[in-house]
């Protein structure tokens, strides 16, 4: 497309693509070549860019430094081992999922809304200064803590898969969607979030959990822990319950009369 100076809007994606030279296309600001097989692309030229989606290659890296203009970033599905975002500081919506990242800085990126970070390397996230985020996947890391006292604004988390042994989610009063089964958290306050419509901490060694507040819920999962009493009385807008392989000798759902799944 080298004669094509004029392009503002390329979508390439799902070919068989091994190469992509777009430095003569210095007027693109959509850029979409994701599901082929680049090993590199260069997007320096590129600096109109608002929106890129190289996601589904075979990349190691990605420099966009000079796409300061860039507010969406898809780029998971890659073989990244660092990203560098810091430039960018106008991004709103960045996917680096399922790449081979140690560490990721978004702490330039204060606009985010949206991150999905799942599926790398991480052993810490500081999203302290992204108080715009709404929807964080960070699951599948080894992570060990993560604050999000910060990140009031989030309705959306999912942080399964990880090494963390507590989790504070009191500040978080707006979250409706919390995935966070598969770690080592011994015990789960979720007293301040009545906003939760589905509630997913399955896989982990919780002696009790307390979901009297949390009325709006429609899926409750919370097997394979070491729960030996579950009060869903208050619960009456569940419509799917998983609570097996734990210690509980007795349970009521007779308040919860919209059951369409139970699995005890």
């Amino acid at each position: 497309v080298s004669a094509n100076t004029a392009l503002t809007w390329l979508d390439c994606s799902g070919n068989q693509l091994t190469s992509l030279d777009v430095s003569s296309n210095t007027a693109l600001y959509y850029l979409a070549c994701q599901g082929n097989q680049f090993t590199s692309l260069d997007v320096s030229a590129n600096t109109a860019l608002t929106w890129l989606d190289c996601s589904g290659n075979q990349l190691t890296s990605l420099d966009v430094s000079s796409n300061t203009a860039l507010y969406y970033l898809a780029c998971q599905g890659n073989q990244f081992t660092s990203l560098d975002v810091s430039a960018n500081t106008a991004l709103t919506w960045l996917d680096c999922s399922g790449n081979q990242l140690t560490s990721l800085d978004v702490s330039s990126n204060t606009a985010l809304y949206y991150l999905a970070c799942q599926g790398n390397q991480f052993t810490s996230l500081d999203v302290s200064a992204n108080t715009a985020l709404t929807w964080l996947d960070c699951s599948g890391n080894p992570l060990t803590s993560l604050d999000l006292s910060s990140n009031t604004a989030l309705t959306y988390l999912h942080c399964e898969s990880n090494q963390l042994t507590s989790l504070d989610v009191s500040s978080n009063t707006a979250l409706t969607d919390l995935e966070c089964s598969s770690n080592s958290i011994t015990s789960l306050d979720v007293s301040s979030n009545t906003a939760l419509t589905s509630l997913k901490c399955s896989g982990n060694p919780l002696s009790n959990l307390n979901v009297a507040n949390n009325t709006a819920l429609g899926i409750l999962f919370c097997g394979s822990s070491q729960l030996t009493s579950l009060d869903v009385s208050s619960n009456t807008a569940l419509s799917n319950l998983g609570c097996a392989d734990n210690a509980l000798t007795s349970l009521d759902v007779s308040n919860n009369t919209a059951l369409g799944a139970l699995d005890c």
